[in-house]
């Protein structure tokens, strides 16, 4: 088998698609390199003495572990002197991370989940980074945070690596998905999957049921219909898995088919979700929509969600097509049959408050009447 290594692969897809320009090469090339140094942290473990919990919290409140930090920081430092950043992104960070100004600044900007599923660490289950390339804007000189305000479909690079048995890059610039794994003694990614495809017979679901009791009446009854296999209606028997790790559990499916669920619940309902927008939902809908998924917030398609701030949170439902669009559905119907009974509600207290109206109304004008005649004068012969 010929080896193809990742720089090898940018080069020709440039040729073949011309939508790799060499400053977005160097800095996927770049990224990759951070990976490999992360891989190196996470594969020693206690012996590198960065397990365990630290004694701070990213800006989401949750504790952050030793590998998360020193993750987040290996991607900063590799990413800062390269010249093709303007700014950078994290999920472990409140706000931007400009490029300082001894570094030249360039075109595009960068967002991260240095370490996704950090709650497995310590027990030597699959985790990963998670990334997003973003064009900066036209003009743009001073990086802010509204210049990351851009909706998902204008990524023009996503991806992950997955830190389990191998260590494999899963890539996409647009045109299809690709898997490198990388050769420890080499120290090279090497191409080994080429146009990944999500199969569209599903038979896999990933969820956690412990919140069961707390979803919303669509996922119960998606759920309840999985479950119940070819008895139910959807005619086929389904299994669960629950890694607890994004990074994990997509990756499985990507390759079984499926669906990914996180939806947001009833514990907190001024909240829409738990898992971030820019960080995951949106490079992770990017690699399953170019797989032949899909991938919603169970209301519209992710990639077409503006964002508002930083560290949104969305709902995710994502994976094989059929299982997303039904899913989705369930949703648009549950808001269909809300309206109509609102609208309901409000015919009837109109009716309601119509009547009271003509009945204040009638007893007025009785009473008018009544009191017209008592102060009548009489007229006797």
């Amino acid at each position: 088998m010929q080896r193809i290594s990742l720089t090898r692969f940018l080069v020709e897809e440039q040729r073949r698609h011309n939508t790799i320009p060499v400053e977005l090469r160097l800095l996927i090339e770049v990224v990759a390199r951070a990976q490999k140094s992360i891989s190196h942290a996470v594969g020693k473990g206690a012996l590198n003495e960065v397990l365990g919990v630290a004694l701070t919290a990213n800006v989401q409140g949750e504790m952050q572990k030793h590998l998360d930090i020193l993750a987040n920081d290996i991607l900063l430092e590799a990413n800062e002197w390269g010249g093709h950043l303007a700014a950078m992104a994290s999920e472990e960070m409140e706000s931007i991370h400009p490029i300082p100004n001894r570094y030249p600044q360039g075109e595009y900007l960068l967002l991260f989940d240095p370490l996704d599923g950090s709650s497995n660490i310590d027990v030597n289950v699959s985790i990963g980074t998670i990334f997003s390339v973003l064009k900066a804007p036209e003009g743009m000189r001073t990086p802010s945070e509204q210049d990351f305000m851009q909706s998902g479909s204008k990524q023009v690079a996503a991806g992950y690596a997955i830190y389990g048995p191998q260590t494999m890059l899963v890539l996409t610039t647009g045109h299809g998905v690709n898997c490198f794994t990388l050769d420890r003694e080499m120290g090279a990614w090497i191409l080994t999957e080429s146009n990944v495809q999500i199969p569209d017979n599903a038979e896999e679901f990933a969820i956690n049921m412990s919140n069961a009791r707390h979803w919303h009446p669509p996922v119960t009854r998606f759920v309840n219909e999985m479950l119940a296999g070819k008895t139910g209606s959807l005619g086929k028997d389904y299994n669960m898995r629950w890694v607890a790790s994004m990074v994990a559990d997509v990756h499985r499916l990507l390759h079984h088919g499926g669906i990914f669920m996180y939806p947001a619940d009833a514990r907190d309902p001024d909240r829409p979700g738990k898992l971030r927008l820019m960080y995951e939902a949106n490079p992770m809908a990017m690699i399953i929509e170019q797989a032949g998924g899909a991938c919603t917030d169970g209301k519209q398609r992710m990639l077409d969600i503006e964002p508002t701030s930083l560290h949104q949170r969305v709902a995710v439902f994502l994976g094989s097509r059929g299982e997303v669009e039904l899913i989705t559905q369930y949703h648009a119907q549950q808001t269909q049959d809300g309206l109509q009974t609102m609208l309901q509600d409000l015919s009837q207290d109109k009716i309601e408050h119509d009547f009271q109206d003509l009945l204040t109304s009638v007893t007025v004008q009785a009473a008018t009447v009544v009191n017209r005649k008592k102060s009548a004068p009489s007229y006797r012969r």
